[in-house]
């Protein structure tokens, strides 16, 4: 690979490695839909669910992928897990904004690392990767969660309300020359210059709504200082209440720190190029918004047809704990604990997912369950009838084609599964099965492996 030609760095032998080495890959796994971590893959040292893979699969038709039982990410990328668990450590659920969130990585790490019952509003600014974004938290399975689509200025209406903010903001994109050709192309010193203005503009959105006492988690995938310690620096100097954070890492880890920055450096550690600071805002009395105000904001809940209400509690474990209510054609179940808030975002957000999860949708005389209830660690285990594929089958389901179960297969709504876990819903007709499967999410591509990819 060729640099630019004006690229320079501070770190000894960062050229060499970008050069001379490939990039890494890895995945992390959802343990809390059942997934298995293979013993014989060696452990990503900062994530207890993350491996390396010596070998890329074909992961668009592997199964297991689209029923959210892993994720593709990068190891570097997996050290939030490792930052959130060690600041959250003891504390009750809380409230949290992950504002530039696409693809959804690092917003599946902190479900997997928050306090139970804590909640995640994940925002990206443009539309189709938001779309993107909404469909990954589908299939990691957990409920509490919401998707916004607009940008971070909106989000400063909501002051001192969240706990914790994540903010990967967009940076020139120097940790992905290993992977991304297009990243070489385009960076330039006034890329850099461009971005890291962008950085202290949003890093200023996001500290109006960050609540007394909590913590920002800043990062970007690349090297230079004026988009890391510079942007830092003035954040820390700008910011009312603003300190730095060290967050302990071991030294074998082999995380380079400097200044407030802790440093992922190819060819120092095993992963791509990423770059992370830790800030807390001062612990001053507590200016969230009192909840008489955010009942205000509270808007006029259409009744709910009974026959959605029995299927929730037939279909979602602990249905007691959710609020039921109706979103265009799709009823969600949202989490109790956090209707009010969810209530505010709702109203004053573009929303692209209202929380929790969108379990069904009446057609005709039916109610029909959707994807995100497949895919959700809420389903109740029996409540519908099941039948495993193979893979041929799995991956016409996924390609949304029809199919035709065989003769012992049960009538009417039926979730499919491969492998014990779930895949989806079809309605059984007996002469064929009509898929149920989202047309957005569909598999475009014909040419199908023979077998199964193995991680």
């Amino acid at each position: 690979m060729k640099l630019p030609e004006n690229f320079s760095t501070d770190f000894p032998g960062l050229i060499q490695a970008l050069e001379q080495t490939g990039p890494s890959l890895s995945v992390r796994f959802n343990t809390a839909r059942g997934a298995r971590i293979p013993e014989n893959l060696e452990r990503v040292p900062w994530c207890g669910n993350g491996v390396y893979l010596q070998s890329r699969p074909a992961f668009t038709f592997d199964p297991a992928m689209h029923q959210g039982m892993y994720y593709v990410q990068d190891a570097s990328s997996m050290i939030h897990s490792h930052i959130v668990a060690e600041i959250t450590a003891g504390r009750e659920p809380l409230l949290c904004l992950d504002a530039c969130a696409a693809p959804g990585g690092k917003t599946t790490a902190m479900l997997d690392s928050l306090p139970h019952g804590s909640f995640i509003l994940a925002n990206e600014y443009v539309t189709a990767r938001a779309e993107s974004l909404n469909q990954n938290l589908l299939r990691w399975g957990n409920p509490m969660v919401a998707v916004s689509n607009g940008d971070t200025s909106r989000l400063r209406k909501f002051s001192s309300m969240f706990d914790i903010i994540v903010a990967d903001v967009p940076c020139s994109g120097e940790g992905m020359f290993r992977k991304d050709p297009e990243a070489v192309r385009q960076w330039s010193p006034q890329l850099v210059a461009d971005c890291a203005g962008l950085q202290k503009e949003i890093t200023a959105n996001l500290w109006e709504a960050l609540k007394p006492g909590g913590y920002m988690i800043y990062s970007t995938c690349t090297f230079n200082r004026k988009e890391n310690q510079e942007v830092v620096a003035h954040m820390l100097e700008n910011f009312e209440g603003a300190s730095a954070v060290d967050v302990e890492v071991p030294q074998q880890w082999g995380i380079s720190k400097v200044g407030h920055c802790m440093h992922f450096l190819p060819g120092t550690v095993r992963g791509e190029g990423l770059t992370v600071a830790v800030l807390r805002k001062s612990a001053v009395p507590d200016m969230r918004m009192p909840k008489k105000n955010i009942e205000k904001q509270r808007s006029k809940a259409a009744s709910v047809p009974q026959q959605v209400l029995q299927a929730a509690s037939k279909w979602i474990s602990g249905n007691d704990e959710y609020a039921i209510k109706q979103f265009g054609d799709i009823f969600y179940a949202q989490p109790k604990q956090w209707e009010q808030e969810l209530n505010l975002f709702n109203m004053q957000l573009k929303m692209i997912n209202p929380g929790g999860i969108g379990f069904a949708q009446i057609k005709g005389r039916d109610i029909l369950p959707q994807q995100a209830l497949a895919l959700s660690c809420a389903l109740l285990p029996r409540a519908f009838h099941q039948y495993d594929t193979d893979y041929p089958q799995a991956i016409a389901y996924l390609q949304r084609q029809s199919l035709q179960l065989n003769e012992t297969a049960p009538r009417g709504v039926v979730l499919l599964t491969y492998r014990g876990a779930a895949l989806g819903f079809v309605k059984n007709l007996g002469s064929r099965a009509n898929n149920l499967y989202p047309p957005a999410w569909r598999i475009l591509s014909t040419h199908v492996p023979e077998k199964a990819p193995e991680l």
